[in-house]
C-alpha cells in the first residue's frame, strides 16, 4: 500500500515500532488479538489495528503540501479536513480557513472567495451543489481534492445500482459531511433515502411492506429523501450502501432486514431476490472494518477499563467507544491531557454530547489492565502520549523508551 508524507509531529516511534512488528508477524492480517504491553502495575492491551487510515494520511499529505507550495495565497478548506481537533488546529495555525463548519453552516461567505483562491475538499468529499458553487466562482473544484478513495467507491456503487433502476438506501448520519456528500452524488442519478440506524431501517421497511400509510414517510424521513421521492414507487427495487465509518454489524443488520422484507413482500426466493434487492456487498472502508474487528478481538481479553482516543465528532471513533461500552467502563478522550491524574479523568459522553469528570477511574489493585485504541483520524503520537501519561503515575515513563528501542531491534 502507498506510503504518505505525514508531518513528524503526528508520528510515534513507539507505536510505529509496535505496528511494524505486528505487521511482520501477521502479514495477512488474520490475527486480531491485541498487543500486550506489560509494565508490572499497569498492563496495556493495544488494539491490533488503530490510528491513521489510508484516506486520512492521503488527505493530510495533500493539505500540508498545498500549504507549503503556495506561500502568500489564501487557502480554504470546505470544512474540517478530518474529525481530529489537533490536525484541524494545526491547519488553522498555518493560515488555512474553514468555509463551513461540520454541520454545513457557512463561516466564510461564498461571495468573498476569489478565482485565484485555493479551496481544498476534505476527506469526506463534498456535494455536487458545492462543486457547482465553486465552479461558478471560477475555482476549479477538484484541483485540491482529498476525498477518501473508499468514499468515492461508495459513490460509484450507488451510481452503478442507480443506473439499474434501484433506489439507494444510505446507512449514515444525515448531518455528517460524508453522508451529505454521498446523498448528493446518489440522488443525482436515482431516488435516495438516508437511514441513520436499524430503527429507521425498520420504519422504512414498513413502507416497503405497506404496513404504514405512505404519507407518513414524508414526515418521518423529512430532510432525508431526494427531491420528488415517491414512496409508493421508489421502494420497489432497492440497494443499501453506507457512510464508510458506520458500525459494520449495524450496516449488515440493516441490509439483511431490508432484504428479508423485500423477499416477503414480493414473494421472492434467494434465486431471484436480485430482481428487487441489489447486491451492494460491504461498502465500509478497510480501516473501519479492521479497527472494529480489532476492538472485538481486544474485548475477548479480561480488563478493568477501556480508553478510546480520538476527535469527539469522529463517527468511526464513536463506534469503537460503543463496542467497548458494551463490556467495560470506557473513557473517550481526545488527548492525554484529559487524564488529569491517577484518580481523575475528563472524558466525553458522545451520547449526550457532554464532558464528564470521573474520579478513581483507575482501580486500586496490584495490576490494572487497560484496553487502548484510537480512531482512524487520530495521530499515533496521541496514543503514545496516553501510554506515557499512564506510566507516569507509576514512575515508569522510561519504560516507553525501552520498549520503543526493543521493538525496533
Amino acid at each position: 500500500m502507498k506510503t504518505f508524507n505525514v508531518p513528524v509531529i503526528y508520528r510515534s516511534p513507539l507505536i510505529s515500532a509496535i505496528k511494524n512488528q505486528r505487521k511482520q508477524q501477521d502479514r495477512m492480517k488474520k490475527d486480531f488479538t491485541p498487543t500486550e504491553l506489560n509494565f508490572g502495575p499497569i498492563r496495556i492491551l493495544l488494539a491490533r489495528h488503530f490510528g491513521f487510515c489510508y484516506g486520512v494520511e492521503n488527505a493530510i499529505e495533500i493539505a500540508f503540501k498545498t500549504v507549503d507550495e503556495n506561500p502568500g495565497k489564501r487557502i480554504f478548506l470546505l470544512s474540517e479536513m478530518i474529525h481530529n481537533p489537533h490536525v484541524n488546529s494545526d491547519l488553522l495555525d498555518r493560515g488555512v480557513q474553514f468555509i463551513m463548519d461540520t454541520a454545513g453552516k457557512q463561516l466564510v461567505p461564498w461571495e468573498s472567495l476569489q478565482a485565484d483562491d485555493i479551496v481544498i475538499i476534505p476527506a469526506f468529499g463534498t456535494t455536487l451543489e458545492t462543486e457547482k458553487q465553486l465552479a461558478s466562482l471560477g475555482i476549479e473544484p477538484l484541483k485540491y481534492n482529498t476525498t477518501c478513495p473508499f468514499v468515492e467507491r461508495v459513490w460509484n456503487k450507488a451510481e452503478q445500482i442507480g443506473q439499474k433502476n434501484y433506489t439507494v438506501i444510505v446507512h449514515g448520519k444525515p448531518k455528517h459531511e460524508e453522508t451529505r456528500a454521498t446523498f448528493s452524488h446518489s440522488q443525482a442519478g436515482t431516488p435516495t433515502v438516508v437511514v441513520k440506524d436499524i430503527r429507521e431501517a425498520a420504519l422504512l421497511a414498513d413502507f416497503i411492506s405497506g404496513k404504514r400509510n405512505p404519507e407518513e414517510f414524508y414526515t418521518l424521513f423529512e430532510g432525508q429523501y431526494s427531491t420528488g421521492f415517491d414512496v409508493t414507487k421508489d421502494l420497489q427495487r432497492v440497494g443499501v450502501v453506507n457512510q464508510t465509518t458506520m458500525l459494520a454489524t449495524e450496516t449488515q443488520a440493516i441490509a439483511d432486514h431490508i432484504k428479508q422484507v423485500m423477499i416477503s413482500t414480493f414473494q421472492l426466493t434467494d434465486a431471484n431476490v436480485g430482481e428487487r434487492f441489489a447486491d451492494t456487498r460491504d461498502t465500509l472502508c478497510y480501516a473501519t472494518n479492521d479497527n472494529q474487528t480489532a476492538v472485538t478481538g481486544m474485548l475477548q481479553e479480561t480488563a478493568d477499563l477501556a480508553i478510546v482516543v480520538g476527535g469527539y465528532n469522529s463517527s468511526n471513533t464513536s463506534h469503537l467507544v460503543e463496542l467497548c461500552e458494551e463490556k467495560l467502563p470506557t473513557y473517550f478522550i481526545s488527548s492525554p491531557e484529559h487524564i488529569l491524574s491517577a484518580d481523575a479523568i475528563q472524558h466525553w459522553d458522545f451520547h449526550h454530547k457532554q464532558t464528564i469528570d470521573s474520579d478513581q477511574f483507575l482501580p486500586k489493585k496490584d495490576q490494572v489492565t487497560i484496553l487502548l485504541t484510537s480512531g482512524a483520524s487520530c495521530p499515533d503520537a496521541l496514543v503514545e502520549g496516553v501510554i506515557r501519561r499512564l506510566l507516569s503515575f507509576f514512575q515508569l515513563e522510561q519504560k516507553a523508551d525501552e520498549l520503543a528501542t526493543a521493538s525496533q531491534l
